[in-house]
């Protein structure tokens, strides 16, 4: 600091940037029904949509009632890496508490092997953990670490702990928990060596295995194998997910908002302080007086309105007082800290849209290109936290299909018996509820307005009912599908039954087994009675109903 009491404001910039991201993608990827849509695998029919829609309501029910860490985890995380620029998330079975759990990693406690892109191609995997001596006691006694005696905890942090500590007043503080290295390595292990099917020889390829050790001491608490039995390829199954912001070109981590703004962020705060500091001292000035010059009560300041006897040595007393020529808060500054809070917000793509200058009349396709041009940086940034929520989410069905038992906790929707949920998710794939094309609400609204537009020239071709429920669901309304149900035609009516629900824009179907003749017989009874085609004629879907 230049003095004592001197400007020490931060400029806003990069935390605005964190919040707005952070803010706009749980709101994207945790809407209130649930983070999961489904992607059926193979034929589409009626009973594998069902099974899907089952998979989307249970998978739906275990991350928002269930798995009550997964959102508080997840923002964690979208903060995490808004600002660093990469961000993991770990998911593995949690014996203690028997179901499957997603927990935020931050960067700094994930080690990549070198020359990795990112965490699904790289050879080593070291995940720092910490935990409590019970904590280590609950997992040796449930068997999941070596029963062996572990000296007493190292008490030691790295830079950026204590950093990190200091900002949330922990300085000082020792962490007196064990420190875990949780390695995903491959092996070659006496005994367990890789053979050639044919010969039965060893091969010598090292074959994937986790490898828990404690860091102090460099005991193995746990040696377990990482690949499927039955997978004749040995893969190694994945644990770790990674996020990131913008690709890094020279290594896996990838770069954040600190480092594409920090530099403005810095700027800016320093022409702030002075522009502050010098507001001050204009308004405040100091300067010197001769050595005979008193003041009664000169160690308080003046207050407005206030004068204040003085003793002058000699002369005026202009003479005696020469004020330092501090200048009023520069204007080149101000505009020059507006260019550079511009800039990085520009770059860091937390412009707001003005909808002001978008006029109502304007047609939809000027309106989607003013937004994708103004979006396209948080877009892609979207899509990328996308596929990677589209990873997670695999493995987390996977542990449900794999770990917990065979059959729904609750009577499933959709017709089904509780029995049928390893098979419903055998058949479904699970993809998160956001969309990479659009990144936010506004952007997909309008694009749902333009099908709308164009339905009403063609209506005939066109799914009107799952049109407007995906609109409704977009919106955010609650229960979408019930407010416009699905009416599945499931058995064949009468001909004046069918007249009847034409008229009231109700769907038909034709059955097989039906009198096609004569139901054609009554239908074009219909369309020619003058009567009818009076009251039609008052009808705006008369056009449709024809």
């Amino acid at each position: 600091e230049p003095w004592d009491g001197a400007c020490g404001v931060f400029h806003p910039m990069l935390t605005e940037a964190a919040i707005r991201f952070q803010s706009e993608m749980i709101s994207e990827t945790f809407p209130a029904q649930g983070p999961v849509k489904a992607r059926i695998i193979g034929k589409v029919d009626r009973e594998t949509e069902r099974a899907a829609q089952r998979v989307v309501q249970d998978m739906n029910f275990q991350l928002t009632e269930k798995m009550i860490e997964f959102r508080p985890e997840h923002e964690k995380m979208l903060w995490s890496l808004a600002l660093a620029g990469a961000s993991f998330k770990k998911v593995y079975f949690d014996p203690s508490i028997n179901r499957q759990v997603s927990m935020f990693v931050p960067a700094e406690d994930i080690y990549l092997s070198y020359g990795a892109s990112n965490a699904n191609n790289a050879e080593r995997i070291t995940h720092l953990m910490r935990k409590t001596k019970n904590e280590v006691k609950k997992l040796q006694y449930a068997g999941f670490y070596r029963d062996v005696e572990l000296q007493t905890p190292a008490k030691e942090t790295n830079d950026i702990q204590r950093r990190k500590d200091e900002d949330a007043g922990f300085s000082g503080i020792k962490d007196d928990r064990y420190q875990l290295l949780e390695m995903q390595v491959e092996l070659d292990l006496p005994g367990f060596e890789d053979t050639d099917p044919e010969t039965g020889e060893p091969t010598g390829i090292a074959l994937p295995y986790v490898v828990t050790l404690e860091k102090a001491s460099g005991e193995v608490l746990a040696i377990r194998r990482n690949y499927e039995e039955t997978d004749e390829l040995k893969q190694p199954r994945q644990h770790i997910v990674q996020y990131t912001y913008i690709p890094n070109d020279s290594g896996p981590y990838g770069y954040g908002l600190i480092h594409l703004i920090g530099g403005f962020t810095k700027g800016a705060t320093s022409i702030l302080r002075q522009l502050v500091d010098a507001g001050t001292l204009s308004n405040l000035p100091g300067g010197f007086k001769t050595k005979g010059l008193r003041v009664k009560g000169d160690d308080t300041p003046i207050m407005p309105g206030e004068f204040r006897d003085v003793d002058v040595a000699s002369g005026t007393m202009r003479d005696n007082i020469m004020p330092l020529p501090y200048k009023e808060p520069s204007a080149v500054l101000a505009q020059l800290l507006d260019k550079i809070v511009d800039e990085g917000r520009r770059l860091a793509a937390v412009a707001d849209v003005d909808f002001g200058k978008i006029q109502g009349e304007a047609p939809v396709g000027t309106t989607l290109a003013i937004l994708e041009r103004t979006l396209k940086v948080m877009s892609a940034v979207q899509a990328r936290v996308h596929a990677s929520m589209e990873q997670e989410f695999k493995l987390i069905a996977k542990l449900i299909k794999d770990y917990t038992p065979p059959e729904y906790e609750y009577d499933p929707d959709y017709g089904a018996t509780r029995a049928q949920k390893k098979d419903d998710y055998e058949k479904t794939d699970i993809i998160p509820v956001s969309d990479p094309n659009a990144s936010t609400m506004a952007q997909r609204i309008i694009q749902y307005q333009a099908a709308i537009q164009l339905s009403q020239s063609a209506p005939q071709i066109y799914d009107l009912p799952v049109l407007h429920r995906g609109f409704l669901q977009t919106m955010g309304i609650k229960d979408a599908d019930k407010v416009i149900p699905d009416k599945e035609i499931t058995s064949p009516v009468d001909p004046v039954t069918e007249n009847m629900n034409i008229l009231n824009m109700e769907p038909v179907k034709a059955f097989i087994e039906q009198d096609h003749q004569a139901h054609l017989t009554v239908h074009q009874a219909a369309l020619n009675d003058p009567t009818l085609g009076q009251v039609m004629g008052q009808n705006p879907n008369a056009q449709a109903i024809q």
